[in-house]
């Protein structure tokens, strides 16, 4: 056999004698032949062997006993370390990356960012894609799901429950129901529970204490709605709460209001002897008929023999039936609509213990509970408590509060309503 080079000790000596190895060198000794390894050592590696593994960079062998490369970051191994050493491909750009060195992993596919997320990093050899951290608004990204999640809609706390924890980025809301002292009144992914109103002022008296779903609503007891300017359908039903921002103009405006009430008074003062002149020249006219009732038995064969006779008198009935019920009847006036003036009349009508049947008897009759009704008691003014909140109500019309009064047989309260309203009408 010829002379052979070793890697690791150089060429042999000549004669075919084996070189000794110098003390302290790391080299391992030459590949032994076949039929020529020492007895003692053919199934053994030698300590050099052994340091030489320890100096791996990779750690990992081929199986002829080989150090495997390590394939860096961009890299990925397209032939493992195994049989051979390993051989390493570049990475693709915005298809597939490797963030580590290995002698055995291949390159991974990049990531995609969900539905709804942008994309922060796009994908290089040596990273992955990096996707934005927040998702549109209203969604959130769970985070224990990674990048292959989607954004979920956040939940939204219902009236009565506030967000103890809102909506963010990765993390969905945590409702909780109001605690007792607190309110939530909408619906809200964010919103808290707000804290009660503790209690009303001195001149208000407490309708509804506070609730989980809604704050304590207050009512005041004073009666300056006469002083008030001239307000609107819309701005009629406000909550009395809101009355005080019109009290500081009152003084400028109370000279011009006088005259004013003094030309309406006039005007229903003539409207309403108009309206007794006018029903006493109507009514005679629908009693005259039963006058001629002893021959009425008589007049049904005379209408078929001799139709010339009674035509006059029918021809001139109907007309006069026709004034007597007024068709064209106008739309139901609301209550809110009367004059300040009046409706103060009416309440003290009503606050007037004379009668024995007084506002209490009118809000039982109108629906009222008792507990609602002794409410409006505490009050300075309950007559005009009961009516202010009856007034804001669906149907709240003179009709319904006449029939009510009839009802708790209070006919001076209505003939103070129907006169003056039916004699404006007719002015």
């Amino acid at each position: 056999m010829g002379n052979t080079v070793s890697p690791l000790l150089g060429p042999c000596r000549p004669g075919g004698s084996r070189p000794r190895a110098r003390r302290g060198s790391l080299s391992a000794a030459p590949p032994p032949q076949l039929g020529a390894l020492p007895r003692s050592s053919a199934f053994h590696p030698s300590p050099l062997q052994v340091s030489a593994r320890q100096g791996c960079q990779s750690g990992r062998f081929t199986t002829l006993g080989g150090c495997c490369d390590l394939c860096p970051q961009g890299y990925g191994a397209a032939v493992p370390c195994g049989g051979a050493n390993t051989e390493c491909e570049p990475c693709r750009e915005n298809g597939t990356f490797s963030s580590i060195s290995s002698a055995t992993e291949p390159c991974q596919p990049c990531s995609r960012c969900p539905e709804h997320v942008p994309v922060a990093e796009a994908c290089t050899p040596t990273r992955d894609t990096v996707c934005a951290p927040r998702c549109a608004p209203g969604h959130y990204l769970p985070a224990e799901n990674g990048s292959s999640s989607q954004c979920l809609p956040c939940q939204v706390c219902s009236q009565g429950y506030g967000a103890v924890t809102p909506c963010g980025p990765t993390d969905n809301t945590v409702c909780q129901r109001c605690p007792e002292g607190f309110y939530s009144e909408e619906k809200s992914a964010s919103a808290p529970c707000l804290p009660c109103r503790l209690e009303c002022h001195e001149d208000e008296v407490m309708i509804r204490a506070c609730s989980p779903g809604s704050d304590t609503l207050c009512m005041g007891t004073y009666r300056d709605h006469p002083k008030k300017p001239p307000l609107s359908d819309s701005e009629g039903s406000a909550s009395p709460n809101n009355s005080s921002e019109f009290l500081p103009p009152l003084p400028d405006n109370s000279k011009n209001i006088i005259p004013v009430y003094c030309s309406i008074l006039a005007a229903v003062v003539v409207g309403l002897l108009a309206y007794v002149a006018f029903k006493w020249y109507v009514c005679p006219h629908p009693k005259l008929p039963p006058a001629p009732q002893p021959p009425a038995p008589a007049l049904s064969p005379l209408l078929h023999s001799e139709p010339s006779s009674p035509a006059p008198p029918q021809s001139l009935h109907p007309p006069a039936g026709a004034l007597t019920p007024p068709t064209p009847k106008p739309p139901p006036r609301l209550y809110r609509a009367l004059p300040p003036h009046k409706q103060e009349e009416v309440e003290q009508l009503l606050e007037s213990s004379g009668h024995g049947k007084d506002w209490r008897c009118l809000a039982s009759r109108l629906g009222y509970e008792e507990e609602a009704v002794d409410t409006f008691g505490r009050g300075e003014a309950p007559a005009h408590t009961l009516l202010s909140d009856w007034a804001a109500r669906e149907g709240a019309t003179l009709e319904a509060l006449c029939a009510a009064l009839a009802g708790i047989e209070r006919p001076d309260v209505v003939e103070n309503l129907t006169g003056p309203a039916e004699a404006s009408s007719v002015v």
